[in-house]
């Protein structure tokens, strides 16, 4: 399986896998149940509907199965998933005002793949448009972009290296944020008040720049090293964070301010995510 992405739904993350051999997407029934409810414990909601599927004898509780897909946290984690036929029926079973429009984004999931599949540069067009949409600026839009080429160099050195997908590359992904920033994936999510939400696209411009250098040397050092397996790659993967740190500090040096800042792009009129005054280095 390939393709462990997240898409929106009215602004809602549904995280999901496409499944190559069998040519269909698996989507996160948790995911689902809380864009269409609204449901501030969306796994609870399930929890009692499957009880209520499992006594009522429903094919769909009975043909329901786990992949492991990312969290919040940035681990990976068994989670209850659905294929488009199961997820309809789902949708049957959850009294909500969004299926009809849910039902038309899933159809457009599907198209897109096949879209996108055959130009990638469509994706990217997307993307685009979507940050737009959202309101941020030009040029934080073009480091994002940059910032997906970067990361992609970087995971195919580690396919390269022999480092699994998933977990390892999780685990070498919190590494660098630490080394670099000086906080775990999740204690940077959590400094920016983030839950499930993007933590790249919650990022300053300056972030994106350090956090991209960090990724940048690490791709070098590892095409030179041509590390293998899991613990030299991680080896590589702190000396690369670890010139990204160096540049911080030195930023913050000169200019008396933190370079990692707790805003977001929620808690942002213009979603220009420029650093304020409040984050300087003496907080």
């Amino acid at each position: 399986m390939a393709d462990n992405k997240i898409k929106l739904f009215e602004g809602k993350q549904v995280r999901h896998i496409w499944d190559e051999e069998n040519q269909k997407y698996w989507f996160s029934v948790v995911d689902i149940i809380e864009v269409l409810t609204d449901s501030d414990n969306p796994r609870r909601y399930w929890s009692d509907l499957k009880r209520k599927l499992q006594a009522e004898g429903s094919q769909l509780y009975e043909n329901i199965v786990q992949l492991k897909m990312e969290a919040s946290d940035g681990k990976f984690y068994k989670t209850d998933v659905a294929d488009t036929e199961q997820v309809l029926r789902l949708v049957q079973s959850v009294p909500s005002k969004k299926a009809e429009p849910f039902k038309l984004w899933l159809a457009k999931v599907g198209n897109m793949y096949i879209d996108e599949a055959v130009d990638p540069e469509l994706s990217i067009e997307r993307a685009v448009q979507n940050y737009r949409r959202l309101g941020y600026s030009e040029n934080w839009i073009n480091q994002r972009i940059k910032s997906i080429e970067v990361r992609k160099a970087l995971t195919d050195e580690w396919k390269i290296s022999g480092v699994e997908e998933g977990e390892e590359y999780a685990a070498l992904t919190d590494l660098m944020s630490r080394t670099w920033s000086g906080m775990t994936t999740r204690e940077y999510k959590n400094y920016k008040g983030l839950r499930k939400e993007n933590l790249r696209d919650n990022m300053t411009n300056t972030e994106l720049v350090l956090n991209m250098l960090a990724e940048v040397a690490a791709t070098d050092i590892s095409a030179e090293r041509q590390p293998v397996g899991f613990n030299e790659s991680a080896e590589v993967a702190k000396e690369g964070a670890t010139v990204a740190k160096v540049a911080r500090e030195q930023l913050e040096e000169r200019t008396g301010k933190k370079a990692v800042s707790s805003l977001n792009a929620k808690n942002l009129g213009n979603r220009q995510l420029k650093i304020t005054s409040e984050d300087t280095a003496d907080d």
